[in-house]
């Protein structure tokens, strides 16, 4: 074990043993829905998703569940809880890879890139507990783990790869769709194998269920209250529940965003910009969202640009979390997470960038080349070690 991974997995158990005690806030959904799918019934198999659209929770994560049911209620619970949190850690080691995988070639000082997952990773981990521990979201656990797997699959050149996971990140929560732009980065010829495997799973997972019952189209139209503290009120939107547009909108400008970074070669910031356009677009407020933003920062900070400290995961850290718990106001509230979403957002995608050597040559059993575009952000006049 290195040094930053043992003090990681102490701070991991640390939050645990804190917030376990009012942990699976939201278990019991996962467990309904299982049961309905598995076990069929009245409103169960097929039909799940037309008679209980409140379970906004894809098949691969209820087929995950399914895997604590034989356990007693409280025990299967906890041990969810446990298998969730080590998967945070699981995915430290992954962005950590990836970042010495994509780095490679240019000089890396990799004591220092395990420090800035060290650092990072000490804002990512009290938020990962806060989805995988108090929340209990195993559907929103699984999509983030199953897009660290994609982007660590993408580091490598392995396009089927990618494809795959995305599809699996997609098949656990439907709001992974917007980390797709993520298989653009690979050579374009890549992009039709890469973007066929994906749909055909994402198809394989959720046609059945359509085809099953037409009345699961309905599933889609299910709203939420539009909360005080949402960055959409802040953009005019007063309507108490979710507007009708709003679903398609999050997935369509979080791809927008996502294709754009990847064009001007930034294609770690795709997670982020998925996650940013969440927190701008959806009505609530929930502070487990936070989770998909801090994997996005610290992938920015490890992969996208080479800082020894990881600013961007503790400005999100401070503002989306702190922000929860010590502003009073929910206007204050909406309007700094409208304020995190606009300036990360244009660091990312607007922020100088020079070209760096990174001699991407095939190495001995390497497969494809990884990442088509070369380019990677920088400060102005930082070191590249």
């Amino acid at each position: 074990m290195r040094r930053h991974l043992v003090l990681l997995t102490a701070w991991t158990v640390l939050w645990f043993l804190i917030v376990e005690p009012s942990g699976g806030v939201s278990w019991h959904y996962l467990r309904q829905g299982q049961q309905l799918l598995f076990d069929g019934g009245p409103g169960g198999g097929l039909s799940l998703y037309a008679h209980h659209p409140e379970l906004q929770i894809g098949p691969v994560s209820l087929l995950v569940a399914r895997l604590f049911a034989p356990f007693p209620d409280h025990l299967g619970r906890l041990l969810a809880e446990v298998t969730m949190s080590a998967l945070g850690l699981v995915m430290l080691v992954l962005v950590g890879r990836t970042a010495a995988w994509d780095q490679r070639g240019t000089g890396t000082n990799h004591r220092r890139l395990q420090q800035r997952i060290l650092v990072a990773g000490l804002a990512f981990i009290p938020m990962w507990v806060e989805v995988s521990v108090r929340f209990g979201h195993l559907d929103d656990v699984l999509a983030l783990f199953f897009t660290t797997l994609a982007v660590h699959a993408l580091a490598r050149g392995r396009p089927l790869a990618v494809g795959v996971f995305l599809a699996l990140a997609v098949d656990s929560k439907p709001w992974a769709l917007g980390f797709l732009p993520l298989a653009l980065a690979l050579p374009r010829r890549l992009w039709a194998r890469t973007l066929l495997c994906c749909v055909a799973l994402i198809a394989a997972a959720w046609l059945p269920f359509y085809l099953g019952n037409l009345s699961t189209m309905a599933a889609a139209k299910f709203t939420i209250p539009n909360q005080p503290a949402s960055a959409l009120r802040w953009l005019g939107v007063s309507d108490p529940a979710t507007p009708w547009w709003d679903r398609p909108a999050q997935f369509a400008f979080g791809m927008l965003l996502g294709a754009i970074a990847v064009r001007r070669g930034r294609w770690a910031a795709v997670v982020l910009l998925g996650a940013d356009v969440r927190i701008l677009l959806d009505p609530s407020v929930y502070t487990y969202y936070t989770a998909s933003v801090l994997l996005g920062t610290l992938l920015w900070d490890a992969v996208g640009q080479r800082r020894l400290v990881p600013w961007w995961s503790w400005i999100a850290f401070v503002s989306l979390y702190g922000g929860t718990l010590l502003i009073p106001s929910a206007s204050a509230r909406g309007f700094v997470r409208l304020a995190f979403v606009v300036v990360s957002s244009a660091y990312v995608l607007l922020w100088p960038v020079r070209r760096t050597d990174r001699r991407r040559a095939h190495r001995a059993g390497g497969g494809v080349p990884g990442p088509r575009n070369p380019r990677s952000p920088v400060a102005p006049g930082d070191s590249a070690r």
